[in-house]
């Protein structure tokens, strides 16, 4: 029996040190992303030219967020700039809004989207709709619950021009406004620092490419060539794909901090955190289910399985070698993750403290919302978004390849 015990906890061993690998190597990743990521209004700005902006901006049920963000682009200082603002067939008070805005500003351009055909998803067809009405030669998309300050179009063409690229994202300040958003977003974050990472974007060699929903200008000749929000139409995270397609056409593209002059929302509530956490998990499925549940499986012994091993160790304390290394790798191990989590509470999203102290509430959380995507992948109605209800399982996904 003791023989047995020891084998089994030294396996567990073995995986809290390769798990503490893995966290050592997220956190110097993190650091660095945040040290080397290049911001939007910090370089030597030679650009001569201030080419038409069309701002593209999808509304569905945004009476609550869209005076803000509208607000935030008519006091825009860029010079010739539009915006085309599409009412994504709301049921509330969001085309009254827009109409509002429309008659009281000259550069704002209404447009109401026709009915969403078969195999789109709402937001991609609302862009489609925007962009056959843009007259610009950059476009620049953004969200209705997005803020930004007064100079960002100016130091996103002076970066496009300076740098001479055909497409440009920055990275907002996620604003949060719960409880468990607060927990959750941060253990989420924390991958975006490897894979992910503003420097693998930037990185011609790398493979990655995406965009932030809220913030991304490109060339329209960029958008055309790659196939507009038509060659996404069914994707669910639209803006990764986008990003993937210029990436993989060998378009120059760049990601920069933006976190100081753009503010967007990642999740609203709880049931929009919920759909969010679901939403990065069906893409993933969709293309592999067996390795999706490897994704999964892997995520979860990364951010959960350490806590309770840790409290089972202390709780039931046991006077072997085996157990004692259990108790020391296990704690050593959780300590990495809280060391994560208040490098990116702290650094990365600006939160309180004291919500890193949530680390495994939260980690649990992820993991049950992936669970959960897991699981409703290929039914009928698999996602929730902006009051629509999709099904996937006609439709293979790109945007986070597996």
């Amino acid at each position: 029996m003791d023989l047995i015990l020891d084998i089994f906890n030294y396996t567990l061993i073995s995986i809290l040190v390769g798990i503490s690998g893995a966290w050592i190597y997220l956190i110097k990743s993190m650091t660095d992303s945040f040290r080397l990521t290049p911001y939007l209004d910090k370089f030597n700005n030679t650009s001569k030219t201030k080419p038409k902006v069309s701002i593209i901006l999808p509304a569905r049920n945004e009476e609550e967020f869209l005076g803000k963000c509208l607000d935030s682009l008519v006091k825009q200082d860029y010079e010739n700039y539009e915006i085309v603002v599409i009412d994504d067939s709301s049921e509330d008070s969001t085309g009254k809004i827009i109409s509002n805005y429309e008659k009281k500003y000259p550069n704002i351009i209404s447009v109401s989207a026709k009915p969403k055909p078969e195999g789109w998803m709402g937001k991609n067809w609302a862009c489609m709709e925007g962009y056959k009405k843009a007259t610009g030669e950059l476009l620049l998309f953004t969200d209705a619950d997005t803020k930004h300050a007064e100079n960002v179009i100016t130091l996103a063409v002076s970066h496009l021009n300076t740098f001479d690229l055909d497409a440009l994202s920055a990275i907002p300040k996620m604003l949060t406004f719960d409880f468990w958003t607060n927990i959750t977003l941060p253990m989420i974050s924390t991958f975006l620092h490897t894979r992910f990472s503003a420097l693998n974007v930037n990185d011609p060699s790398k493979k990655t490419g995406y965009f932030f929903g809220s913030f991304f200008i490109l060339k329209k000749k960029t958008y055309q060539e790659i196939g507009m929000h038509e060659g996404v139409k069914h994707e669910i995270i639209e803006d990764g794909a986008l990003g993937k397609k210029v990436k993989e056409a060998g378009y120059k593209m760049k990601m920069v901090r933006g976190e100081h002059l753009i503010e967007a929302i990642w999740a609203r509530d709880k049931t929009t955190l919920w759909n969010a956490l679901k939403r990065l998990m069906v893409p993933l499925y969709l293309q592999s289910g067996k390795i999706a549940i490897g994704i999964f499986f892997a995520i979860m012994f990364l951010l959960f399985v350490p806590f309770p091993i840790f409290a089972a160790s202390i709780a039931l304390p046991v006077e072997t070698t085996s157990g004692k290394l259990l108790c020391i790798s296990s704690a050593i191990t959780s300590i990495l993750i809280y060391i994560g989590a208040m490098i990116e509470v702290k650094v990365g999203l600006k939160l309180r403290l004291r919500y890193a102290l949530f680390a495994p509430l939260g980690s649990f959380v992820v993991i049950l919302g992936f669970l959960s995507g897991l699981l409703q992948a290929k039914r009928a109605s698999s996602v929730t978004w902006r009051g629509r209800s999709y099904s996937m399982k006609d439709h293979s996904q790109s945007s986070i390849s597996v």
